[in-house]
């Protein structure tokens, strides 16, 4: 593969929020440290994404030291959110069951506080809640997993892996369709959490085990795309590509696909600049 390497690492504290980037992470085996363990919930029960706020991507999540989080997000004031007592100790932690695309987890209910805050930013009632034991609660999909795999709240693995090359050439393809006004994308539309520079245009479709630095991972699955990539991550606002163009160019069983999604052989840290080597294709 050449020269490939990790160009940067991506974290979404919570669900939804605007991504942070890191110089380096823990990998856990149910994804990076601090990644996608808290999310919000409507009164039902089911998981909010941008798929039904966009705002959210205006949204951010600032994580603090013991799993708290600074919350922030345009027009209120931040708020500092405590992560709450697990649903297993004695103090008898409040849960609710979030929905998570048919997936029913137990989470821990954040702080009153941290509910107003969220409802009043979308104009809708919701309600925070973390996964308190991500060892336990969600299982990856069995069909792409080995038994006693988990994730956390991510779509439906732990790490979601895309290479700059494989951008390059959808901007490519974008820039000769009807919706070239909308191009070049950024890759946050992507929502990455690992973006790989240095090899061919789609080569991580042909790779079945890779490591990044010393910490090796199955690749399980292609990333079937949904509408949150149509939304400006800076903006909010939604347009047209990039699922027009992968649905011209990039649709594989009957998905729009783009990036691959990871699950962790091995525990350790990775850092930019770490080597990327394909172990098995």
């Amino acid at each position: 593969m050449g020269n490939a390497e990790l160009q940067s690492i991506h974290v979404h504290p919570v669900k939804a929020f605007r991504s942070l980037s890191l110089r380096e992470a823990v990998v856990e085996p149910w994804g990076l440290a601090g990644d996608r363990r808290w999310v919000l919930i409507d009164d039902g029960g089911k998981v909010v994404t941008q798929r039904e706020q966009p705002r959210l991507a205006l949204a951010a999540a600032e994580p603090l030291p013991g799993g708290g989080l600074r919350l922030s997000a345009p027009g209120r004031e931040p708020l500092t959110v405590a992560v709450p007592k697990p649903a297993t100790s004695t103090a008898g932690a409040a849960t609710a069951t979030a929905d998570i695309f048919g997936d029913k987890v137990e989470a821990v209910l954040a702080d009153p506080a941290a509910h107003a805050w969220c409802s009043a930013y979308l104009g809708t009632e919701v309600r925070l809640v973390h996964m308190d034991d991500p060892a336990s609660r969600r299982p990856v999909d069995p069909d792409f997993a080995e038994p006693g795999e988990t994730v956390s709240f991510a779509d439906g693995f732990p790490l979601l892996l895309t290479t700059t090359a494989s951008l390059d050439a959808l901007n490519s393809l974008l820039a000769q369709g009807d919706h070239a006004h909308e191009g070049p994308l950024p890759m946050n539309r992507f929502r990455p959490n690992v973006v790989v520079t240095g090899t061919e245009p789609w080569a991580e479709d042909g790779w079945s085990r890779i490591a990044i630095g010393d910490v090796s991972f199955r690749v399980a699955k292609p990333c079937g795309r949904c509408v949150v990539t149509t939304t400006d991550q800076d903006s909010a606002v939604r347009g047209k590509e990039p699922l027009r163009t992968l649905a011209r160019h990039r649709r594989i069983d009957g998905q729009l696909v783009f990036g691959q999604n990871l699950i962790p052989l091995s525990a350790g840290t990775i850092r930019v600049g770490d080597p990327v080597r394909v172990l098995a294709p």
